[in-house]
């Protein structure tokens, strides 16, 4: 019987808290694969029915050959995940998401188990005109396109799930792999200017990591081998987000790679993306952070 679940990226932001959702809405067993890039010690979920391995999805086949038979699925979300560290770490993003995910991908196809794969709005964003901005980008967009093809190909079952600037719980607030809320909550923390990268327009649909998970798990329960976007209906710009926390502001010069909107997709390929809105809004989640900060001060 298939009783296990993996999450590639189970130490990172989102995995960790799919983890934590999977423990208690069902009864399989979970197997985290990280690299710890991105990910830490500290998100561990500790729990009898989760095992963290350390590796690197383009060892996936070796790492869990002798499990095979037994995964019932797999949630790939151990990729590199930003877009202006991925000109600098363009090495790093290319093993992980070009390598790595063809692994993946390989390894799911050959035995016949399940994929459920994070998508990103920056891989389809502007009418599919941006996927070439960043080495992140397009690695992303080619990971859908041959998606793609493996359905033709092979009939091979997966569901597609693209994220819109996830924020919450274990977030990173600090390095290079740091969210935008992230870095925007240490800062106010330590009473510093919030860095806005220029013109600071650009618009983000900021979706809280709790109104993700739940429809991660949708996509996994129902099982239809759909396209879903999980997204926030209000789009803010960066300097906005800024503004509501409530401390001074400095401009950083504009970056390669930058998206300046962040728009919601009908169709990629001939795929329908069923469209999914968060119900918890950022301006309350940033109000009660400050609440919370000036209650424990």
């Amino acid at each position: 019987m298939k009783k296990i679940i993996i999450i590639t990226g189970g130490a990172g932001f989102v995995g960790s808290n799919l983890i934590e959702h999977l423990i208690r809405k069902t009864k399989f067993k979970i197997i985290s694969i990280d690299n710890y890039s991105s990910g830490f010690k500290k998100n561990h979920i500790l729990n009898s029915r989760v095992n963290y391995i350390k590796g690197n999805t383009k060892n996936i086949n070796k790492i869990l050959y002798k499990k095979r038979n037994y995964i019932n699925s797999v949630f790939h979300f151990g990729e590199f995940s930003r877009i202006y560290q991925s000109f600098k770490k363009f090495n790093e993003c290319f093993e992980a998401n070009s390598i790595g995910t063809k692994e993946v991908f390989k390894f799911c196809l050959d035995n016949k188990i399940k994929l459920i794969y994070s998508a990103t709005s920056a891989s389809i964003g502007n009418r599919g005109k941006d996927k070439n901005l960043s080495p992140y980008a397009f690695t992303k967009s080619k990971n859908l396109e041959l998606l793609e093809n493996l359905k033709k190909w092979f009939k091979f079952k997966f569901e597609i799930i693209y994220f819109y600037n996830v924020y919450g719980p274990r977030h990173i607030c600090s390095g290079d792999m740091a969210t935008v809320i992230g870095i925007f909550e240490r800062l106010y923390k330590k009473k510093l200017p919030l860095t806005v990268v220029k013109p600071g327009n650009q618009t983000r649909r900021f979706t809280h990591i709790k109104d993700t998970i739940d429809v991660c798990y949708e996509a996994w329960k129902k099982n239809r081998c759909l396209h879903y976007s999980i997204s926030n209906k209000k789009a803010y710009s960066i300097l906005q987000v800024a503004k509501l926390f409530g401390n001074k502001i400095k401009f950083l010069s504009s970056r390669k790679g930058e998206r300046y909107a962040s728009a919601l997709t009908n169709i990629v390929f001939t795929n329908k993306v069923h469209k999914r809105f968060g119900k918890i809004n950022l301006k309350d989640y940033i109000y009660s952070f400050i609440k919370n900060k000036k209650k424990n001060k």
